[in-house]
């Protein structure tokens, strides 16, 4: 059976983040042949143009994390109607320099959760624009705008009752679009 790398990109710092919890318990969701990496992307400098030539050990580790992977998973919050800074500095550093981006072509999903009534939709709308820049050919449907409440995760982190089928489904449809991209590459 083949196995699919799968490089996780958290956008969130946050020692309790939602949206790790998330990513945490969507792997748990996953089919038994995909593998999840987590992705860190608090260590990056800002980033620089003028250092695209001499990037930091931790850009090339980031670059070689997501050079490595079959595809890609983001689980993103949202910041000020978008998405957090610390994510859009890490797709900066591992696109450059020109045409020694990381990113191209690897199938993406995207998902995150928010406290607001419209979950993570903007942020992961700007997401789907940058990522398209990237040629990161991005899971269109279903969508997945989460709302943090209670009863979202169980008492053991996982995905709870009420939001177990939706999010199973999400899952499935990820996965499959996963090895529906590979099979054509």
């Amino acid at each position: 059976m083949k196995e699919y790398k799968i490089a996780m990109i958290v956008g969130s710092l946050r020692k309790d983040s939602f949206n790790r919890q998330l990513a945490s318990a969507l792997v748990r969701l996953a089919p038994p042949e995909f593998t999840f990496s987590d992705v860190g992307i608090g260590d990056l400098p800002l980033y620089n143009q003028d250092d695209d030539n001499r990037q930091a050990e931790s850009v090339l580790r980031l670059k070689r994390e997501i050079a490595n992977a079959d595809g890609l998973l983001f689980v993103t919050p949202e910041y000020n109607r978008s998405i957090p800074g610390v994510l859009k500095n890490a797709l900066d550093h591992a696109s450059r320099p020109h045409g020694q981006s990381s990113w191209s072509g690897k199938p993406a999903g995207m998902i995150g959760i928010s406290p607001g009534t419209s979950g993570t939709a903007m942020a992961q709308q700007h997401l789907r624009n940058i990522l398209v820049a990237l040629d990161v050919p991005t899971l269109a449907q279903p969508e997945a705008f989460i709302q943090t409440k209670d009863g979202l995760f169980d008492e053991k982190g996982n995905i709870g009752e009420g939001s177990r089928q939706f999010l199973q489904s999400w899952m499935d449809r990820y996965a499959a679009w996963i090895k529906l991209h590979l099979s054509h590459s």
